[in-house]
């Protein structure tokens, strides 16, 4: 929980107060109580699709550097940070004109 407490906190400070969705971890419910943020848990069908999406997104990163593989030292990975923001921009306007 003081895991959980911590990583949130981080976000919260950076972020903001947003509702906080979870895997049904026991340990997130007394966190966000803790903190005064909304907790919600995913139902089994939610969960599958985000763990689908982020198979999705995780095999065409490293797709993309197999193809593009980073050669600097100290690399700050902006070559795939770029690679994802393109990506999205591309699948968001392909969904927007289907």
């Amino acid at each position: 929980m003081l895991i959980a407490e911590r990583f949130l906190s981080g976000a919260v400070r950076d972020y903001g107060k947003h509702p906080v969705s979870t895997d049904g971890g026991t340990w997130y419910p007394m966190a966000c109580q803790f903190l005064g943020l909304d907790h919600h848990v995913h139902s089994p069908l939610e969960k599958s699709m985000i763990e689908r999406t982020m198979q999705y997104i995780k095999d065409r990163t490293e797709s993309f550097d197999d193809y593009f593989p980073c050669r600097q030292k100290n690399c700050k990975l902006k070559h795939v940070r770029n690679w994802l923001n393109l990506f999205v921009e591309y699948h968001n306007k392909e969904m927007i004109y289907a």
